[in-house]
């Protein structure tokens, strides 16, 4: 089949190596060009937080480039010493490669197992490929086939369901409590990163209303402009509490900001219940406020627990989904073969029939009249036999030498015995 996969992932290369091999939008196209130019073959490139790899093909003559030769153009493109790349890289070839491929779209291969970026990234990957030029038969085949197979996992198996972000488990257990949205206030308190992803999932929800308190009101200011929020006055927290039917804190206050006394004079003056996502650590509320009634606490710990139970739980579905990779990877490699042996077989075959016809022709000719309808059945049947028999061996020889990516070799071959060039 003449495909290899040569890369380094979080499995083998640690992060700095893979951030210093990485590729951008600019790097990758020029390293595309750089590919094609160089060694003739089709070439992707996917390049992510958690690899770095290279699917490299020629149908037809030598095979692509190996991981040696790929470890120095890493080299070059990004200023290393190959011998710093080298240790880290694989090398798969054929139908290893298929499977790699198939595996690392359908996310069995990621750092977090179910997680649904990989696809996306891998087709975006290829379109960019495809775009430059730097796709063929092989490629443009190959990874259409691997989204296929990782849509199938993702459809017929459970390995993606479920949240893994903190954020997104934040945003799921909210949902839980609430069904509606549009008529709710979210209070966010703080302004720390996992704050403001976890802001990003809950405007989703299309509040009624987002207000944003900081000591800073510079920093409240800023955060509410980044979600059509309202700033509010840090000295008028509780006012802001009374309001909030979702709060979002994520101070870094070396003490809880909001105590169980605290809480329970403004209990009051609410209406409904309250569901609190301190993702702060220290804790921001008082863990005691929680009482599933009128409060809905959860904390960094408890959200981390969750995220780690849904995935414990996708772990289940890995077994089914390599028997779909399996099932789609020999699917590949069969079409493949009947597309890359199709057209010598089919000329192979009509060659041998006008020739196997011509000399039945001739010889019924002479025995024209001599033989029965039976007779003339039978001696056009044994021809037939004899030539499936004959044809038999060599096709058979060239479906094993497909799968086992050793063809070309054996076509050119078929072509020359049989004469099928002329």
């Amino acid at each position: 089949m003449n495909v290899r996969a040569i890369g380094c992932s979080f499995r083998d290369a640690p992060i700095d190596l893979r951030e210093r091999v990485a590729f951008d939008d600019a790097k990758r196209d020029l390293a595309l060009k750089d590919l094609t130019a160089r060694f003739g073959c089709e070439a992707v490139i996917l390049s992510t937080c958690n690899r770095v790899e290279f699917y490299l093909a020629k149908p037809d003559g030598e095979p692509p480039p190996d991981g040696g030769i790929m470890a120095e153009f890493l080299s070059e493109h990004h200023h290393l010493p190959a011998s710093a790349i080298r240790p880290h890289l694989y090398e798969l070839a054929d139908d290893a490669a298929v499977q790699h491929l198939f595996r690392v779209t359908a996310s069995l291969d990621s750092l977090i197992v179910g997680e649904g970026q990989i696809a996306g990234q891998v087709r975006q990957s290829f379109e960019a490929s495809r775009k430059a030029g730097a796709t063929g038969p092989l490629l443009n085949a190959l990874f259409p086939h691997a989204v296929k197979a990782a849509k199938l996992v993702r459809t017929k198996t459970g390995i993606s369901q479920g949240h893994v972000s903190v954020s997104s488990v934040a945003v799921d257990y909210v949902r839980q409590v609430f069904d509606r949205f549009d008529d709710k206030t979210i209070l966010v308190i703080g302004a720390g990163k996992m704050g403001r992803l976890t802001l990003t999932h809950l405007r989703e929800l299309l509040p009624k209303k987002i207000l944003v308190a900081n000591r800073s009101p510079e920093k409240a200011i800023e955060v509410a402009a980044g979600c059509d929020g309202q700033a509010h006055p840090w000295d008028q927290l509780d006012d802001a509490l009374i309001q909030a039917d979702v709060v979002l804190s994520t101070t870094g206050a070396p003490e809880p900001i909001v105590s169980l006394r605290r809480f329970d004079l403004l209990s009051p003056k609410r209406s409904g219940p309250m569901v609190i996502l301190d993702i702060a650590v220290p804790r921001d509320f008082d863990p005691r406020i929680h009482d599933g009634e009128r409060a809905f606490l959860f904390n960094i710990d408890d959200l981390k627990r969750i995220r780690e139970q849904t995935i414990h739980q996708r772990q289940k579905f890995i077994a089914p989904a390599e028997v779909i990779i399996e099932q789609e990877r020999r699917k590949f490699v069969d079409d493949w073969t009947r597309r890359r042996n199709g057209p010598v077989i089919a000329q192979l075959t009509k060659d041998c029939d006008a020739k196997r016809q011509a000399v039945l022709n001739q010889l019924l000719g002479k025995l024209n009249g001599k033989l029965s309808d039976a007779d003339r059945a039978f001696i056009e049947g044994a021809f037939r036999l004899f030539q499936n028999q004959i044809l038999h061996g060599p096709i058979d020889a060239l479906q094993v030498a497909s799968r086992e990516g050793g063809s070309a070799s054996l076509l050119e071959a078929m072509r020359k015995l049989f004469r099928l060039n002329e």
